[in-house]
């Protein structure tokens, strides 16, 4: 890859390195489900972390060399949209149905609310705003899933939550993207930052945190959750 440069008509292999990239996705997700099946939790979302950071290189490489026109024979955006799924939505809310944070026929419903509305959310073509947002709940489960497995809530609350996010799918709300959306990057980068090094300490430690990180895991996970609420709240304002 080190000698394909911008503008430079690179070997079809070449480029295609990237596309295999993305596609590593899909074994990744594969081992995370038998984490899961073992009930491994720990080990399951530290392989959806790494699926997350190849999600997040992938594309930006993918923009780069031009892949689109240069490759047209292979959809990066239909491969991504394949691995995306499996790693944000159907494995989270696997984990959510056989993991013990529901109770019987509850961890069913909600599970398959989940991948419903998932699946409808993957298909629609006005996802991203103008700039860089994503309007609706963009259908980020493994985040979602993951903190209330860590904080440990109330059965009714893990619901509730749930049922909340799948509303807020068809909702005309933006949700920010914590690289592409450039107003209040400043905070929101950083704020992403903590988030991820909290994430990565409670699958270090079992899927726990101490008090204060819990706490600090929580305002940050409400600030990504809400930021771009926030900002759209403020432009209605002005």
């Amino acid at each position: 890859m080190t000698d394909v440069t911008p503008g430079k008509v690179a070997p079809e292999p070449a480029l295609f390195l990237i596309h295999i990239l993305t596609a590593s996705g899909a074994p990744i997700a594969l081992i995370a489900l038998l984490a899961g099946a073992q009930g491994k939790w720990d080990e399951m979302f530290a392989w959806l972390g790494l699926a997350l950071f190849v999600d997040g290189i992938d594309g930006p490489l993918a923009r780069k060399y031009n892949i689109a026109e240069r490759l047209p024979r292979w959809s990066g955006a239909s491969l991504d949209f394949v691995i995306d799924y499996a790693t944000y939505v159907f494995l989270p809310a696997f984990a959510l149905s056989w993991s013990l944070m529901l109770s019987s026929p509850w961890n069913w419903i909600c599970g398959g609310l989940v991948v419903f509305t998932g699946a409808l959310y993957f298909a629609d073509n006005g996802m991203k705003t103008p700039d860089g947002s994503f309007k609706g709940f963009p259908a980020g489960w493994n985040m979602v899933v993951f903190g209330l497995m860590v904080l440990s809530p109330s059965e009714a609350f893990t619901i509730a939550a749930v049922i909340v996010c799948c509303v807020l799918t068809f909702a005309p709300i933006r949700f920010v993207h914590p690289v592409r959306v450039k107003r209040w990057r400043w905070l929101t980068l950083p704020v992403t930052l903590v988030w991820m090094a909290l994430a990565a300490l409670a699958i270090w430690d079992g899927m726990v945190l101490s008090t204060w990180a819990a706490i600090l895991f929580t305002a940050a996970s409400l600030y990504l959750f809400s930021v771009s609420a926030v900002q759209q709240l403020i432009d209605r304002v002005d």
